[in-house]
């Protein structure tokens, strides 16, 4: 069976950034595939689910009511590995397209105060496991590390 593109990165030399994944068409729209990777992977440790958890809640919340965006954003969520999160968005992007909306997002979790979206038993099946302290804390890290800084070897894969 062959690998699917996102396995063939080299995780070793991968840092945090903001990459493009893939680009897809389906009938005549280009869904495009952001790899949001916030951790080094084998590297640094993995966020914790809670904190994946209160990124995931904000920031499907807040792309799906962004003004602009809003109707283009296809899906925002956590990665397997625990090292980041996916974002697809309808049309043909580069990382620096989009950089603004994602730099927008992450200054949202970094300033965000008061309950979660979503965070009740009635809309989420683990309420309770979110950490919105440590969701800020990570997108104060990936601001300054990636999207502030915006240098090409954080919105580019490496070879």
């Amino acid at each position: 069976m062959e690998k699917i593109a996102s396995f063939t990165i080299d995780h070793i030399k991968l840092q945090p950034g903001l990459y493009v994944s893939r680009t897809d068409k389906f009938g005549g729209t280009a869904i495009t595939t952001f790899d949001i990777r916030i951790t080094s992977p084998n590297e640094e440790p993995v966020m914790n689910t809670a904190e994946i958890h209160a990124i995931e809640h904000l920031g499907a919340t807040f792309l799906r009511n962004h003004p602009v965006y809003g109707t283009k954003t296809v899906y925002f969520g956590p990665m397997g590995c625990r090292t980041g999160f996916y974002m697809l968005m309808e049309g043909a992007m580069t990382s620096r397209d989009i950089l603004p909306l994602v730099t927008e997002l992450f200054e949202f979790i970094r300033n965000y105060t008061g309950e979660i979206p979503g965070a009740s038993a009635r809309d989420c099946g683990n309420y309770l496991d979110m950490n919105l302290s440590m969701a800020q804390w990570h997108a104060i890290r990936y601001l300054d590390q990636v999207l502030y800084p915006a240098k090409d070897c954080r919105l580019e894969y490496p070879c």
